[in-house]
């Protein structure tokens, strides 16, 4: 028979305890992840995260080895990989997925002698995302049930902690959540060589090559003197939903405040990233706006190198925008141009200097 006997309550629920406290979204699912495993006795589990139209945004693959030491003592190493950019899934992982997505309950299916299990997470009403695990035998009612009750808390608790992330108005994620998100981003490239490291091409390597960008509306203020805050709002509104819909679903958008967002894009080189911007500006002059008709947008962006800090390279790309605004607005401008160009002058505040 196998052992399926479960954690003692108090570990379980000192688990969740740790799971609560956590204030960062990408961690409070990595921590979901180290609390089933050993739960479920399995060495693997996957948790993928989808956005509205049920693509997938990111992945975690969490990974637990087995090891003994020359005293017979075992003893366990966990591996969390986080994957943005991922998008296949395995066949069989797939036909789950969507059996899952339809029905609205957990389900598995046989696959290579193991039973692969997929349970739905929840945010309120909608599927947020999918935990995945494989293992030999079927699951007791009992550890179903406490999968289940794992699953409430954390979707319960995500919500919540998402929310307090996000504006108000647009929904978009706010300051707080894209400081975050940067400290992640820099933490992730700061293992590769900095794109303006010594012997490094300036032209930027294929591999995860980011651009930060400032987006202003243009003559906000105008705006909300001639036609209220109420419409000022609904502006807001529309250009942060216009920008969602035109940005790819791996890219992130965040408002800044104000009439200002910030997105940060992956793109190859400067001339993709310069398309990508430029169908930014586009998508909001073209689109009709009820009452006011049309909007324009104003921005600058820099690329993102780990040898500045994110601060600067906010500052920078925010120098690049004002730039646009004084050269007539409905622009888009890149900072290393403009020095390029002699139109601006570096600051060297908030570099980091290597000894």
């Amino acid at each position: 028979m196998p052992n399926t006997g479960l954690p003692p309550l108090p570990g379980t629920l000192k688990k969740l305890g740790v799971i609560t406290a956590i204030r960062d979204t990408q961690l409070v699912e990595q921590s979901l992840l180290r609390t089933l495993a050993p739960i479920l006795g399995v060495l693997e589990t996957s948790l993928y995260r989808i956005n509205a139209k049920h693509q997938i945004t990111h992945v975690l693959h969490h990974s637990r080895t087995g090891t003994r030491d020359s005293d017979g003592a075992e003893r366990i190493s966990e591996r969390i990989d986080a994957v943005r950019n991922e998008t296949y899934i395995p066949e069989h992982i797939g036909l789950l997925v969507d059996n899952v997505r339809l029905l609205g309950y957990p389900c598995n299916q046989p696959h290579e002698g193991n039973q692969v299990f997929c349970y739905p997470l929840r945010s309120g009403e909608l599927h947020s995302g999918y935990l995945i695990f494989e293992r030999k035998f079927l699951l007791t009612a009992m550890e179903d049930a406490v999968i289940t009750g794992v699953l409430q808390v954390y979707s319960n608790y995500y919500s919540l902690l998402d929310s307090s992330q996000r504006d108000r108005l647009t929904g978009l994620h706010n300051r707080y959540a894209m400081e975050v998100s940067l400290d992640r981003l820099w933490e992730e490239l700061s293992i590769q060589p900095p794109m303006d490291a010594p012997g490094v091409a300036p032209v930027l390597p294929a591999r995860d090559c980011y651009w930060l960008g400032v987006l202003d509306i243009d003559h906000f203020k105008r705006i909300n003197d001639q036609f209220g805050h109420v419409i000022g709002d609904e502006i807001l509104l529309l250009v942060s939903r216009v920008l969602g819909r035109t940005l790819r679903r791996t890219d992130l958008l965040f408002r800044y405040g104000g009439e200002e967002f910030i997105a940060v894009v992956e793109a190859r080189d400067l001339e993709a990233a310069e398309q990508l911007f430029e169908r930014l500006r586009k998508a909001v002059e073209s689109y009709r706006y009820p009452q006011v008709g049309k909007v324009t947008l104003s921005g600058g962006f820099c690329a993102v190198s780990t040898l500045v800090l994110p601060k600067s390279v906010l500052e920078r790309a925010d120098r690049a925008m004002y730039e646009a605004k004084k050269e007539g607005r409905n622009r888009m401008r890149h900072y290393h141009t403009l020095l390029e160009q002699g139109v601006l002058h570096e600051l060297e505040s908030g570099s980091i200097t290597l000894f």
